[in-house]
């Protein structure tokens, strides 16, 4: 069987890699990868290549950063024409990101099949951009693969029924693949000198070099409706800087621009800006971290995974499963919110016990039943 897989932002190049790395080794699938080049800086894209042994795509589209209708667009033109030349048996797309709903458009107008990992997960909010991409690609998936009961549920009120399958979630897979060697191979010390400082953002006391163990708030932000709002963003900042322990914020490019046109003249007293890190040491900072303060969907689910408290700087989530014994916790954008989120919420140690997430088996499920689902096929 001939499989295109599309790729295009860091969160997805950590699912497919044990998926790929699973076809490559124990399936008679042969998988081309097509990268549509949504992220294209190196901290988020070529170092995930590197470090998690992913297959080199085939194809780069280069298509970058650029409104959401012109990004799609760039993508499914040539993501159409490389689907004419391959004749692939199906096409394998991650998440909810414009390159899967390119991905998903391209193929089902050609009439190839789609296959969705990740598939069934609901805002119950269309106003969010992720939301409106995933329902489109579940409704054009002929296999869909859920990371939890739940997201089986949201497809059955849908009335999907045909090719759902319960799998487990496969950034399990990659937490477990590379937890024991991350942990292993680079030191705590050493990953702090690996972190690369903007220059333009100004520190006023903070070093990374004094960031303690436990002793610090590990931070990302970069969903639309947080960077595109100067606000909501400006709220997240102030109550990072009203913490009682210091904040890394490793910023996404997306967020960096709106730093540098809007809150660039401060002198920050209470939080670090930083590039960016590969996988490993990212599991690395999270181990040591007090808390994840974060608005992404994988980071929730790798906190939980690490067991690492986390603060969801929104007002939803598509992962409810992680919020049972406070775990995760919503605190939106309001100041005094986040700062009493970070600061007062407890947690229940036995509730990361229960298996909501597979385990830890995803990948090989799931090749498993492409294998077979294609041999029926023929």
């Amino acid at each position: 069987m001939k499989l295109i897989t599309v790729l295009g932002n860091r969160p997805q190049f950590i699912k497919a890699a044990p998926v790929s790395e699973y076809i490559k080794n124990h399936s008679s699938i042969q998988e081309t990868i097509i990268h549509t080049g949504q992220h294209y800086d190196k901290n988020m894209s070529d170092v995930f290549f590197d470090e998690l042994s992913l297959p080199a795509p085939k194809y780069n589209l280069s298509v970058g950063s650029a409104t959401h209708g012109k990004q799609i667009a760039g993508m499914l033109e040539k993501i159409e024409e490389i689907l004419i030349s391959e004749k692939p048996g199906a096409v394998l797309v991650y998440g909810d990101t414009n390159s899967t709903l390119a991905g998903a458009l391209a193929a089902a107008k050609l009439l190839i099949p789609v296959i969705h990992i990740e598939a069934g997960l609901r805002y119950h909010n269309k106003l969010i951009t992720e939301e409106v991409n995933r329902v489109i690609t579940d409704y054009l998936s002929s296999l869909l693969f859920c990371p939890t009961e739940s997201a089986v549920e949201n497809l059955k009120r849908e009335a999907i029924l045909i090719g759902v399958y319960n799998v487990g979630d496969v950034m399990l897979d990659s937490v477990l693949n590379n937890r024991d060697t991350a942990l292993g191979e680079i030191s705590y010390e050493e990953c702090l000198s690996r972190l690369e400082p903007y220059p333009d953002i100004r520190f006023a006391h903070k070093k990374i070099s004094d960031l303690k163990s436990k002793g610090y708030y590990l931070a990302t932000v970069h969903r639309a409706e947080n960077t595109d709002d100067i606000r909501k963003l400006g709220n997240i900042i102030e109550a990072f800087e009203a913490l009682d322990f210091p904040v890394l914020f490793l910023v996404h490019p997306r967020t960096l621009s709106i730093f540098r046109k809007y809150l660039n003249e401060c002198a920050y007293e209470n939080i670090l800006f930083v590039n960016p890190v590969s996988y490993r040491n990212m599991i690395v900072l999270m181990n040591n971290a007090k808390k994840m303060l974060t608005d992404s969907g994988g980071i929730q689910k790798e906190a939980y995974f690490l067991r690492i408290p986390c603060v969801t700087l929104t007002e939803q989530t598509e992962w409810n499963e992680t919020l049972d014994g406070g775990w995760n916790v919503l605190s939106g954008t309001d100041k005094n919110e986040i700062i009493r989120c970070v600061m007062s919420t407890r947690i229940d140690s036995k509730a990361v016990e229960k298996n909501y997430f597979g385990d830890g088996k995803a990948a090989e499920k799931i090749v498993r039943i492409i294998e077979a689902e294609f041999m029926i096929r023929r």
